[in-house]
């Protein structure tokens, strides 16, 4: 599975840093969207090259995006966080409107980089490139 993520932004990394805490069998990898390996799976699945606003999840092939992608990910980490994929009833247009919601704010909330999040050395081999 790996996760594509907004590289510049300071939620999206701070969000990153959490699902690696909690990835304790290191099921996903990471790229950013501004990547080229992020770009290249967003020409495959036909989204604009410049769309950064929503986290996206590839897993077996299937892309996951914004809430489903979020609930998905939710899904697969360790702990209690599983639970948190009961949120999957409530419909797509509500769980997403909240998540544009976020999405356009971020960066006056939580500002943003000036350049994508460089990984420690130990955390090197979960990013794709």
């Amino acid at each position: 599975m790996v996760i594509l993520f907004d590289g510049i932004c300071n939620l999206c990394n701070s969000s990153v840093l959490f699902v690696i805490r909690q990835d304790r069998h290191q099921k996903f990898k990471f790229a950013s969207l501004q990547s080229p390996y992020g770009q290249q799976q967003m020409q495959y699945f036909h989204l604009p090259s410049g769309e950064l606003s929503t986290v996206l999840l590839i897993k077996n092939g299937k892309l996951y995006q914004k809430s489903s992608a979020a609930l998905e990910i939710a899904r697969n980490l360790s702990g209690h966080w599983p639970l948190f994929y009961i949120f999957k009833v409530i419909p797509p247009f509500i769980r997403d409107g909240v998540y544009d919601w976020i999405a356009r704010n971020r960066y006056r909330w939580f500002g943003k980089k000036n350049e994508c999040m460089i990984p420690t050395p130990e955390l090197k081999a979960r990013f794709v490139e």
